[in-house]
């Protein structure tokens, strides 16, 4: 079964990088079908789609973030990573790594739900000077 986990450094300034790191481990990033996502859900709101790389190493991004994100791998490591630019008082979050399949993408880059997937349990960021 596989399992995901988020890492982070803890707390970022405004205008800073954050860098999260999901470590996969009971099945390969690199496995045919599969996309790996990174979701996150502010205080009060409803989860929000970041973005994914898909087993091919092709990312993609939603469009209301796409100017301030990356997500890269290391297949070496079995972990992907995000890397979200100038955050702001809008970024605290928690933030979580999820593996969607085929069947299952569409779902949950339109709307996620713990339903659908596979997820980690999701790490707390907070943006603080």
């Amino acid at each position: 079964q596989v399992q995901l986990q988020e890492s982070g450094p803890g707390p970022v300034k405004p205008k800073q990088t954050l860098s999260l790191t999901c470590t996969v481990s009971g099945g390969s990033i690199t496995s045919s079908g599969y996309y790996w996502n990174w979701i996150r859900q502010p205080p009060g709101k409803d989860p929000e789609w970041i973005g994914y790389i898909a087993s091919s190493g092709s990312p993609y991004y939603s469009p209301s973030l796409r100017s301030r994100t990356s997500i890269s791998r290391d297949t070496s490591k079995n972990q992907f990573t995000l890397q979200l630019r100038s955050v702001t008082p809008e970024d605290p979050a928690v933030y979580y790594c999820v593996r969607a399949d085929m069947s299952l993408i569409e779902r949950i880059m339109a709307r996620p739900t713990t339903h659908f997937g596979s997820w980690g349990q999701g790490t707390q960021v907070t943006v603080s000077s």
